[in-house]
């Protein structure tokens, strides 16, 4: 029996590969996981408070393009936010967690060939897996491209060759991005998108971190192309309530874009999608229309990101977080220095080169560093970043880490 080769060329998960780089040695000290970038600030009590008003709908088929209700807060949200107009019912579906979105768009947007020729997905290095499993998944051809401290931690789709972008369907950007925080200022959001309308593809722009930041609001997607009088269909963001709200279990997000894209979505996700239950549907709702909690878990970001200037600001290779909830800190070798965090410290931090794919160079841009996740509770941070410090400090961002 044969198993398809599409996704032959897909490493092993990042978190799995951790997991077998650290099982045979044993911590050297109580295990702190800072790793996966899942939220530890107290979720709303509203979500408890929702579900439980409406348990009884747990009975009921959830409806696939999500309620009225429910459509109708994002797009309000979206126009508070971004100062752009969504019609609820053509440009939003919500989705059961970005992910969703970010894979399926691939499915239902991405034409089977571009100029006679087969297509290709653009996306940053490193990068969220879900962009490269999607472009395996229709058969397109995965261009990964740097996003390093030289580019501003953003990719420079611009470098790449004309017969590159001529073949190009679909581009995926996060910002602020993940795992290094950038965010893409309105000059870059012009440039990608007169790139875009330029070689004729969509922009997919994960803003899932979005809102998540120290100083100014990130701008989005939406707002960018509406300012661009771009092709109402040139870009598409997704978001979510994991990060915004501390509710990565609800697994509530949304898509919105252009409404003949939307429709390819909806279409796709009544064959094969799983919308969220309607009791969560609810939650999410009383989420997007809520703005008290997401200040107040910002402020407890900013007070980790003041933290982090404190304990880090002389470790060589710091760079101060202006957004998301990640350090990108080179440390020379970011896989062997996991590992001595572990064995010296207890501490679990994710190597950068397992969220990046080495270039035709041969260079995995993630290959220095390490991802620090700031979630857990403020003084669980201090102690990782006094380890980090303390351990890899000396070594700061040499190739002597070990």
């Amino acid at each position: 029996m044969q198993f398809p080769a599409r996704f032959s060329a897909l490493p092993e998960y990042a978190f799995p590969r951790l997991r077998a780089l650290l099982r045979a040695e044993p911590p050297g000290g109580p295990d702190l996981a800072m790793t996966i970038g899942e939220p530890k600030h107290p979720m709303p009590e509203m979500i408890a408070e929702t579900v439980a008003a409406h348990a009884h709908e747990f009975a009921l088929y959830p409806p696939n393009d999500g309620t009225p209700e429910l459509r109708a807060a994002i797009a309000d949200w979206i126009g508070l936010r971004h100062g752009v107009r969504i019609d609820p019912d053509t440009g939003v579906i919500p989705l059961n967690g970005t992910r969703e979105g970010l894979f399926n768009a691939a499915i239902a947007l991405s034409a089977e060939d571009k100029n006679g020729l087969s297509p290709v997905v653009l996306m940053p290095n490193p990068f969220y897996q879900a962009y490269g499993a999607a472009a395996l998944a229709i058969g397109a051809e995965p261009v990964m491209v740097p996003a390093t401290l030289e580019t501003g931690f953003l990719p420079d789709y611009a470098s790449l060759p004309r017969e590159a972008l001529d073949r190009t369907t679909l581009c995926y950007i996060c910002t602020p991005s993940n795992p290094q925080g950038a965010i893409a200022s309105p000059e870059y959001w012009r440039d990608l998108i007169a790139l875009a309308e330029k070689h004729d593809f969509r922009i997919i722009a994960d803003e899932c971190y979005g809102e998540i930041y120290r100083d100014a609001a990130p701008v989005g997607g939406l707002a960018m192309a509406a300012a661009a009088g771009a092709d109402p269909e040139r870009v598409m963001i997704m978001q979510s309530l994991s990060k915004r709200s501390n509710a990565p279990g609800l697994r509530s997000g949304f898509a919105a874009g252009g409404p003949r894209s939307i429709a390819r979505i909806k279409q796709l996700r009544a064959y094969g999608g799983a919308p969220l239950p309607l009791p969560l549907q609810r939650a999410a709702t009383v989420l997007w229309r809520d703005e008290g909690h997401v200040e107040a878990n910002r402020a407890l970001y900013r007070r980790k990101f003041d933290l982090a200037d404190r304990v880090l600001g002389d470790f060589p290779g710091y760079v101060s977080p202006v957004a998301g909830f990640f350090l990108w800190l080179d440390v020379g070798d970011g896989e062997a220095a996991a590992l001595r965090l572990w064995r010296e410290t207890g501490v679990r931090v994710l190597p950068g080169g397992y969220l990046g794919r080495a270039g035709a160079d041969g260079v995995n841009p993630g290959h220095r560093y390490i991802r620090v996740a700031l979630v857990a509770p403020e003084a669980e941070v201090a102690r990782g970043l006094e380890a980090i410090r303390d351990t890899l400090g000396a070594g700061g961002n040499s190739e002597g880490v070990m």
